[in-house]
């Protein structure tokens, strides 16, 4: 496979969005706490950022940990939210050498107030950066961001802002996470569990899905690559007839 082939602007998604799974298991195989697990996923998480970089992509949306994820045990938790701390202020300096801007999307209010200020710095650091927008979605179910929406277009209404009859998909599209970013074009879910699990379902409606047995601690560019070029091979129709 050549990443020559992959490459086809006209065809190369600009907005890939991952589910990560596969930590606890792969830490497993090895006999290992869960934790080393989620330490070796960060590595996986650093090579697929260089890698939109280097192929040009624009957007990555990383689903880092959904609203479900509070069911696991309290000291994994802990672990993970200090991770998240750890990246965002060790790698704040490499965000701004390579143009990277940071998003956090979810539920923010319930996070320690350390991580809060940690992704507030992160944000505001990488906020004019434009090569590549990473959305780390922490706290985020999808079910939660469409009834985020909901609350906040029936309070334009209320308001007069807005009429009842100015509610279309595009308007409400406006007041759900990534409204400001390009569509979904690729969703991967590594780790081989054929569900979706909360993850954007607004904004994946006509995403194209990629899934994958390999564990996320395993998948690397050749992964990657090998998930752009099935997606390159594929003709997304939007419900029409004719082939985009």
């Amino acid at each position: 496979m050549q990443a020559i082939n992959i490459l086809n602007k006209k065809k190369c998604p600009q907005h890939i969005a991952i589910i990560m799974d596969g930590n606890r298991r792969w830490a497993q195989k090895q006999g290992k706490k869960g934790i080393i697990g989620h330490k070796a996923g960060v590595n996986v998480v650093k090579t697929i950022i260089h890698s939109c970089i280097k192929y040009k992509l624009k957007v990555l949306t990383l689903y880092a940990f959904s609203s479900e994820n509070w069911k696991r045990s309290p000291s994994e938790i802990i672990f993970i939210m200090k991770l998240f701390k750890y990246i965002l202020n060790n790698e704040i300096n490499n965000f701004i050498k390579y143009r990277i801007k940071i998003n956090v999307i979810g539920d923010k209010t319930v996070l320690d107030t350390d991580l809060q200020k940690s992704i507030i710095r992160a944000e505001k650091l990488t906020k004019h950066n434009h090569v590549l927008i990473v959305n780390l979605a922490i706290n985020y179910g999808g079910k939660s961001d469409i009834i985020y929406g909901i609350k906040n277009i029936i309070k334009q209404v209320y308001k007069k802002k807005i009429t009842i009859q100015d509610i279309t998909e595009k308007t409400f599209t406006k007041y759900l996470a990534l409204h400001d970013v390009p569509p979904i074009d690729l969703v991967i879910r590594t780790g081989g569990n054929i569900r979706i699990s909360n993850f954007f379902i607004w904004q994946i409606a006509y995403a194209e899905l990629y899934f994958t047995n390999i564990l996320w601690p395993d998948f690397n560019e050749k992964c990657f690559l090998h998930a752009l070029e099935n997606y390159c091979q594929r003709q997304r129709r939007f419900g029409g007839n004719v082939a985009i």
